[in-house]
């Protein structure tokens, strides 16, 4: 069974922190709610769900992770096996889903199948190709869903669409976004190799459940409980960690939909693990350069890069005009436009949507919603468009009132699959980097590269087939 610590993206996000100007609706009554994965996002989904519902099941594969809200859920039961749960439990009316990437799919399908509502952490799964299903199943089976992107429900994002809708900066053909991770924020190891030791599993801690469909290796603590997101085979590195939430805003308001083309540059660099065993004052250059390529061929075998540029291209759509979005991470950061103050930094993740009249600037999540330059902010301050968009009472009640039969939450999995389609096609770039791969989104495909489209794909061993 596939669970354990989730994303560890936005820290503690109660609903009154991600915007709420709507009284939320009566509910008809409380939901059953069922959680799987109840580690470090998994612990803040449950924490904001069970606040007005009933959590009447935790689920995970490592009895350190659930063992601490037994005292507190005391009347819920708990599982390791989110399959057996769900055969046992048919009371279940909804789902929360926190686990690691690679584990989204199968409980998500799972609860689909059963016609559980599911909200699902970011990013909605580990391949385009299990997204893919994940958004048709939902949509056949009539449930209501929302991806773990906080930001969507929030006042910030609203008004960022509203003044692009509002022509606030013209017609916007470049969008520079930009993340610290993997080397800041809530940083994860990156542009490594495998580890070689095989220490002891942890007591209470099932290993063959938490690998779930992935392919079987030996246990180590660089990928449980919290270092696992930068390894190809669990998580989708920085872009996929944190993209469905810097890009966001300008996905949805400028309707960016499917790439054209995406394109990657990466960076590797041997770490002290393989400095310290050969650095003994002498000159090896010959071997040290033989030796790196070597090593660095472990490391892209196995990690995400320690810093990327990913290139997309957009093509017009719905009358708006073909752009272009650039991400950069490992701290690696844009160029500045003029508008901006070169007195101010630029905070650790951040966006700038570039239009003809002028730049939007904001962090992850659209926090500190800005237009540029300065003087345009104030102009805008004085005469503010119109509220066009609902507000919501605060993502997870967004999700909650959906359930209880009000309308679809607002990152619904229509929303948020292609969301996530759009940042996992940068991901496979940077696995396939230096090259344009060209998009066909009629034919969903890559029509110049068949590694990349080998990279589409869902490759579950056996036993953890959907």
């Amino acid at each position: 069974m596939e669970a354990t610590a989730s994303a560890m993206a936005v820290g503690l996000l109660t609903p009154s922190l991600v915007g709420q100007s709507t009284p939320a609706a009566p509910a008809k009554r409380k939901l059953n709610v069922a959680c799987i994965g109840v580690g470090v996002q998994g612990e803040t989904n449950l924490t904001n769900v069970s606040q007005t519902e009933n959590i009447v099941a935790i689920c995970d594969v490592d009895d350190r992770q659930s063992e601490k809200f037994k005292a507190k859920f005391p009347d819920a039961k708990y599982y390791r096996d989110y399959r057996l749960m769900f055969k046992e439990m048919p009371e279940i009316d909804a789902v929360v889903v926190s686990t690691p990437d690679h584990a989204h799919f199968g409980p998500v399908m799972t609860a689909i199948a059963h016609g559980k509502h599911v909200y699902c952490e970011k990013p909605l799964a580990h391949s385009v190709e299990e997204v893919r299903a994940i958004t048709e199943a939902a949509k056949r089976a009539g449930v209501k869903t929302q991806l773990g992107i906080q930001g969507h429900s929030s006042e910030h994002i609203r008004r960022c669409c509203e003044w692009i809708w509002d022509g606030a900066i013209g017609e916007v053909r470049e969008i520079h976004a930009w993340c610290d991770r993997p080397m800041g924020g809530y940083c994860f190891p990156s542009s490594i190799a495998r580890p070689d030791a095989t220490p002891p599993i942890p007591s209470g801690f099932d290993w063959n459940g938490w690998l779930g469909p992935v392919k079987e290796r030996a246990y180590h603590p660089m990928y449980h409980p919290i270092l696992w997101r930068g390894w190809y085979d669990f998580g989708t590195g920085s872009l996929g960690d944190m993209g469905t939430h810097i890009i966001d805003p300008a996905f949805w308001a400028l309707k960016l939909g499917s790439p054209s083309s995406v394109e990657a540059n990466v960076c590797y660099n041997p770490d002290a693990d393989f400095w310290r065993p050969r650095v003994d004052g002498a000159n090896h250059w010959p071997d040290w350069n033989k030796s790196i390529k070597e090593y660095m061929e472990k490391q892209k075998a196995e990690t995400y890069p320690a810093a990327s540029i990913i290139r997309y291209e957009f093509p017009a759509r719905h009358g708006l005009p073909a752009l272009k979005l650039i991400w950069y991470d490992g701290g690696l950061l844009p160029p500045i436009p003029p508008e901006f103050p070169r007195d101010q930094p630029l905070t650790p993740t951040g966006v700038f949507i570039i239009g003809e009249r002028g730049v939007i600037t904001h962090a992850s999540m659209a926090a500190g919603l800005r237009l540029l330059p300065d003087s345009k902010m104030e102009e805008y301050k004085r005469v503010q468009p119109k509220k066009t968009i609902p507000r919501v009472p605060g993502h997870y009640g967004d999700w909650i009132n959906a359930c209880n039969g009000d309308g679809q939450a607002g990152a619904n999995f229509e929303y948020g699959g292609p969301l996530t389609e759009m940042v996992l096609l940068g991901v496979i770039a940077m696995r396939v980097p230096n090259k344009k791969l060209l998009w066909d989104d009629t034919i969903k495909s890559f029509t110049n590269d068949d590694q990349a489209n080998e990279l589409l794909k869902m490759n579950h061993r056996e036993g953890w087939k959907i």
